[in-house]
This record gives C-alpha cells, sequence and structure tokens, in this order.
C-alpha cells in the first residue's frame, strides 16, 4: 500500500461512517479526502503540505496499523481531528489546539496573508488587537504580516490564554504580542489602530443543530445568544472609545449577514471577498462606529 492509497481508503471509511462537510469537517478540511489526507501524513510523520512528494511512499503494515488506529478513534468519538493530533494549520502556519480553544479557521486569516487589510492602514499603524484571540493564532499571523505592529491579544478565557502562549512562544513572538484576559474591552486599553475580531456568533438555532464535532468545542468561543449578534453589540457600544482616529475593525460573522443586518440596518459595512464569499467578514471604521 502507498500512501495516496492509504489516503483513498481512509476517506472512503470517512464517508462510509457517515461523516460529511455538515458532519464534522470543516474544522480545518472541507472534504473526506482532505480530512484522510490530513490524518495519514500526520500518522506517519510525513510533511502535511506536500503529498505529492510522498504519494507513492510505502506504508508498513506497522504504519498503516497505526493509521487505522487514529481513524478508528475520530470515527468512534467524533472528536475534531486537530484535537486528536493537537495541531491545526491555518495559512500554512502550524499551530497548538486542545479542547480549550476552538479549532482555527477564521477566514480574517486569508485577508491577513492576502493582504486584503493594507490599503486601510498606513505607517501610524502600530498597535494591533485580536480579540477573542482562541488559540491566537489571529495574532501570530498579524505579527507575522506586519513586522513593525505590537499586538494585544485578548480573550476571557484563562485556559485559551494558556494555549495562547503555547503559539505565541512556538512562533516567537513573545515580545510582540501581550495576552490580555478581558470580557470584551473591559480590560483592553488602546487606543488600537486595527482591531481584529472573530467573536461568538453563532445563533441559538444553528448552536441546537451542531454536529458532535463542533459541539467538542467551547461554547464560550461560538455561541452568540438567540441571533447570534449579543457579542457584537456590545462591541459596537465601547469599540469607538478604543479605537485611534483612522482605526478600523475587521470583524467575522460568519453565515449571519441577515442576522447582522437586521440587529444594525443603519450601519453599512465594506464586505471582504473570502474563499466562504463576499459576506463573512466585513470592516467598519471608527466614524461610523461612533
Amino acid at each position: 500500500m502507498t500512501v495516496i492509497e492509504a489516503i483513498e481508503a481512509a476517506a472512503a471509511r470517512l464517508e462510509a461512517a457517515g461523516l460529511s462537510l455538515s458532519d464534522g469537517f470543516g474544522q480545518g478540511t472541507l472534504s473526506a479526502f482532505d480530512e484522510a489526507a490530513w490524518l495519514v501524513l500526520w500518522g506517519l510523520k510525513l510533511p502535511i503540505d506536500d503529498l505529492d512528494s510522498v504519494a507513492q511512499r510505502a506504508v508498513t503494515p506497522e504504519e498503516k496499523a497505526q493509521i487505522d488506529a487514529l481513524l478508528d478513534k475520530r470515527i468512534n468519538t467524533r472528536k475534531p481531528l486537530a484535537y486528536l493530533t493537537n495541531e491545526a494549520w491555518l495559512q500554512g502556519v502550524p499551530f497548538y489546539v486542545d479542547e480549550r480553544v476552538i479549532i482555527p479557521r477564521s477566514f480574517i486569516a486569508e485577508l491577513l496573508v492576502d493582504e486584503s487589510i493594507d490599503p486601510w492602514l498606513s505607517d501610524q499603524t502600530h498597535r494591533v488587537l485580536d480579540l477573542c484571540t482562541g488559540n491566537g493564532s489571529l495574532a501570530v499571523l498579524a505579527a507575522m504580516a506586519w513586522p513593525d505592529v505590537v499586538v494585544d491579544a485578548a480573550d476571557i478565557s484563562l485556559d485559551a490564554l494558556d494555549v495562547a502562549r503555547i503559539n505565541i512562544d512556538k512562533h516567537g513572538l513573545d515580545s510582540r504580542i501581550t495576552l490580555v484576559e478581558s470580557d470584551g474591552l473591559a480590560a483592553c486599553t488602546g487606543p488600537y489602530d486595527l482591531i481584529l475580531c472573530n467573536p461568538p456568533y453563532v445563533n441559538a438555532a444553528t448552536m441546537a443543530a451542531l454536529p458532535a464535532e463542533f459541539r467538542a468545542e467551547p461554547a464560550l468561543a461560538l455561541a452568540g445568544g438567540d441571533d447570534g449578534m449579543d457579542f457584537i453589540r456590545s462591541l459596537f457600544l465601547t469599540a469607538g472609545r478604543h479605537m485611534s482616529e483612522n482605526a478600523v475593525l475587521v470583524l467575522e460573522i460568519g453565515n449571519e449577514r441577515a442576522h447582522f443586518e437586521r440587529a444594525f440596518p443603519e450601519l453599512e459595512p465594506l464586505w471582504f471577498e473570502t474563499s466562504a464569499g463576499p459576506d463573512q467578514v466585513l470592516l467598519l471604521t471608527r466614524q461610523q462606529l461612533r
């Protein structure tokens, strides 16, 4: 058996087990094949991002047994693969994860890497806030994208901040990223030139219907109240006071655009194009929030 054959067999097992895009993928992978490739390559300690170079490598019976054991655990426990491997990748960068944090998958990461936010910044952009930082991935990517900025990474969860510390140290950014325990913006000093925020925004009906993999994640980081907008309402009340004159807020709201527009009909945000479409991430200026 080769690596590519092991991946194809694992993908077939995932599909046969009833896992689909709505039932467990979307936490770092978008298909059974992608999930299987991650599982097999991680299990064999092979490069996650270079399948082509190892596709025809032989898999020994002992290695096949290790892959099968990991696959059995994924199917039988319905735990996200990232929790089984304690690793998730975002825009080609590896991060440590465990059950204390949601699995990083923010579309804001795309905008950091492809420079979509850069036109809204200037040589006066020095202080960045990653609010609801979780495992710290957006803070790390922001520090990598803009070497001249310093970043506050804030979260209400001490557990999440402990995980963020692991990732900040992992990428050697402890001198540029400061962790802040904060309920929303309460303990964030500012003023910030840019606020990035991937908040809890899942509405109550969607929360009630989440598959097992997503229920394994901390509800605190997902649930946004009846319409998903509870945290965002609170954020908008105070954000302007924490922003410099020309600052902007980049906010992810997932599939909640309809709820957002009903909650804030007076706002006219800029919507970014991402791999998920033009209605997942928005930008508001300080003037709009005032």
